[in-house]
This record gives structure tokens, sequence and C-alpha cells, in this order.
């Protein structure tokens, strides 16, 4: 990737809010939408989510996981016109989920930049039931725009996207 490349997937994966998750159930896939954040030096995404949900039973069940994040529909390029759908920046992340400890420095940090980002979410740490995961990308698939595709590493990927 060239660095106009790289600072698309970067702008892109701060820009968007949610992402869409695809785990496993019963060997079918299920895709739900999560808040998320990138955190750490592998640049992985962390997410929020309730007990109650389907994707986080099938996440302690079946960690490997997707996660896609998207450009908005109504993206504008440079020039100013709307960019067709086929498109559209976005990135497919193939990765690993885990549970962090409430106990863990990992948790509170990972609390702390969660909440930074997402401030009305304090009500939810507050209630039973609701665990951090942090997913951390095995290879990513990043499409720039019509003939712009990168497949990345969980090394490029966290070159790429991590701490600058």
């Amino acid at each position: 990737m060239d660095a106009t490349q790289n600072l698309t997937l970067r702008r892109l994966l701060r820009s968007r809010a949610v992402a869409a998750l695809g785990t496993v159930e019963k060997g079918e896939p299920f895709v739900s939408m999560v808040p998320y954040i990138l955190h750490g030096a592998g640049a992985d995404f962390l997410i929020h989510v309730s007990g109650l949900s389907a994707h986080t039973r099938q996440m302690l069940a079946q960690p490997r996981v997707s996660i896609m994040v998207s450009a908005a529909e109504d993206a504008v390029g440079d020039d100013g016109a709307a960019i067709q759908a086929q498109a559209l920046p976005r990135v497919t992340v193939q990765g690993n989920a885990t549970r962090i400890d409430p106990a863990s420095r990992a948790y509170a940090a990972g609390k702390a930049a969660y909440l930074e980002r997402f401030p009305s979410a304090q009500q939810m740490f507050e209630l039973p039931g609701f665990s951090l995961f942090a997913i951390s990308p095995r290879s990513a698939r990043f499409i720039a725009g019509f003939g712009k595709a990168h497949s990345l590493s969980q090394e490029t990927w966290a070159q790429a996207v991590g701490p600058a």
C-alpha cells in the first residue's frame, strides 16, 4: 500500500463508530452491529457487549470472527463527487476475539479508551453481564476503491493502523 491508501485506511477506521461483526452459530454465519474502537500497538478492535447478545455467546464458543468497516454510503471523493457503492473504501478483518479480564490492567486501559470515544457507554460498564472483548486481527482485506485491493498480514495491519 502507498502512503495515500494507508491514510485512507486510517481515516476510515477512525471516522466510523460501528462495524459489522461476523460470528458463527451452529456452523452458520451470524452478522451483527457493534460499536468499536481501535486500541493498542496491534490495533485491536475493542468492543463492549452484553452477555445476553448472541454474538457474545458465539465469540466465547468460537473466537474466530470477522469484522467489517465500510465508508458511509453517501461518501464523496476528493473531487466532491459521490463514490459508487462498489468503490467505497472498506476493510474486512479476520481475527480472534478474546474476553478481557475485568480485573486486569488491559481492561482498565481499554475501558478508559472506549469511554473516551463513547462516553454514554459509562452506564453499560456499570451493569453486570457486559464484557469487553479484544479482536486481534490475523489478516485483513482493504479495498481503497476500484482496482485498489490490498491483503494485509497481522504485521502489516499493525504497521498501517497502529499508533503512529
